[in-house]
């Protein structure tokens, strides 16, 4: 394995929610990379938080049981701290969707590779990766 393969990830909101609904929208080596027992994999605080405002925009519907199905997946939740925050400000203006530089700035202070198939966010640093 390289050293990126063997990162611990950080996934993007959509892939997370597509992690737990069994979307086919992940392909079979997302999916093989998030189910590999040698890696962390971590969701952050903020994207809950975007889910969460998602739904209640009603731009979004979850199952009552989406709390639960995350607490009961094998992964970590990665709170958003003061260094993140602080890191947004290092990033250039390529993505104006502050749930994304957030992520970013996560996966760069945290030495994690964020999982994402927002191809824009790939021009960030060699810690996206767009699947």
């Amino acid at each position: 394995m390289t050293s990126e393969s063997s990162r611990s990830l950080l996934l993007d909101t959509h892939i997370l929610l597509w992690w737990l609904n069994g979307d086919s929208a992940l392909s079979e080596k997302t999916k093989k990379l998030i189910a590999d027992p040698e890696r962390a994999v971590y969701y952050s605080a903020a994207a809950v938080w975007e889910i969460r405002i998602k739904e209640s925009l009603q731009k979004l519907v979850l199952p009552t049981t989406f709390q639960s199905a995350l607490e009961e997946e094998d992964m970590m939740e990665l709170p958003v701290k003061a260094s993140h925050a602080h890191a947004v400000k290092n990033l250039p203006p390529l993505h104006k969707d502050p749930f994304d530089r957030i992520l970013v700035a996560q996966a760069i202070t945290e030495n994690l590779t964020l999982l994402t198939a927002d191809a824009a966010l790939a021009h960030y640093n060699e810690r996206v990766l767009v699947v």
